[in-house]
């Protein structure tokens, strides 16, 4: 009676009868059926074209760098790029871009209006954007007109509404986690310490009777004090890490909307191209790919 041979010795020939296990080589999300989804470029183009409009306007009617350095023209300018990759994938029948940078510009769009509406608009008169007539809701909102008065509300309602319904009307649900949570914070954190530097840096370089560099009241540190900036960011960070979570969860219960069909397949696109026409990924059935044979053929 001999001994068996044990598996875990390299550079042994293989075992006579028994066929080699095979491991994959594509992802099954490579060989998916691919869908062309012409309602949805064109909602996508719609918002990227907006987006890139409020920021544009911003741009050209104040300063340049002061407004780069407002959340919502950051985020304007996050919201074209990504929903203009996206509708181009939508058009060529692509696969969308990844769940955690679409779910990562929902939540800062989301961001930039609730701040806008709950602080700096409903707020009282201590939380008024400061440098009125300078940018993207500066100074008392019912005072912007012309240019302005059109960026304001697209930037701070329009864009996000835009973004929660693409999200809601076009993405498959599900496919946000809990582990996107901790690099969406990211981008907020990185703000907020570009926006302390920033102020710390011009208002040394400002004279004592020029208007604060801090571009909001609830981070100026020249009149506030860091005692009263530093809980503002800590509540800051906490509401947005809530809505993060808030997104996730949601997220995972809102039904499906994508399974009405309202997709054209998209065609062969070669003659090895067997795979079958559906109207939306979430049509297809589970994928059941058995095992490899441990034994020779018969």
């Amino acid at each position: 009676m001999t001994a068996p041979i044990p598996r875990d010795i390299p550079e042994l020939p293989p075992i006579p009868g028994v066929a080699k296990r095979l491991s994959p080589l594509v992802p099954a999300r490579a060989v998916l059926p691919l869908t062309w989804r012409p309602a949805a470029a064109a909602f996508r183009a719609l918002v990227a074209l907006a987006a890139a409009a409020g920021v544009t306007v911003e741009l050209l009617t104040g300063s340049p760098l002061r407004a780069l350095g407002l959340w919502s023209v950051q985020c304007g300018v996050l919201v074209a790029v990504v929903f203009a990759c996206s509708a181009v994938r939508a058009w060529s029948a692509r696969h969308p871009l990844p769940p955690l940078v679409t779910g990562g510009t929902l939540l800062y769009a989301w961001t930039a209006g609730l701040l806008h509406h709950l602080l700096l608009t409903h707020g009282v008169g201590a939380f008024a954007l400061t440098g009125a007539g300078t940018g993207a809701g500066a100074g008392d909102v019912a005072a912007l007109t012309n240019w302005h008065g059109a960026t304001s509300p697209l930037l701070h309602t329009a864009i996000p509404l835009a973004v929660a319904a693409d999200w809601l009307l076009l993405t498959r649900p599900g496919t946000l986690r809990l582990v996107h949570t901790a690099t969406w914070l990211l981008f907020p954190l990185a703000f907020l310490g570009f926006t302390l530097a920033r102020g710390t840096l011009l208002g040394t370089l400002l004279a004592d009777d020029s208007p604060t560099p801090y571009l909001y009241p609830f981070l100026d540190v020249t009149t506030y004090g860091y005692k009263s900036v530093l809980p503002n960011i800590l509540l800051i960070g906490v509401a947005i890490s809530v809505l993060a979570l808030a997104l996730v969860t949601v997220d995972h219960i809102r039904p499906n909307l994508l399974r009405t069909g309202r997709d054209t397949p998209r065609g062969p696109r070669g003659p090895g191209d067997r795979l079958s026409h559906v109207a939306s990924w979430d049509q297809l059935p589970e994928n059941r790919i058995s095992s490899p044979a441990t034994s020779g053929l018969e």
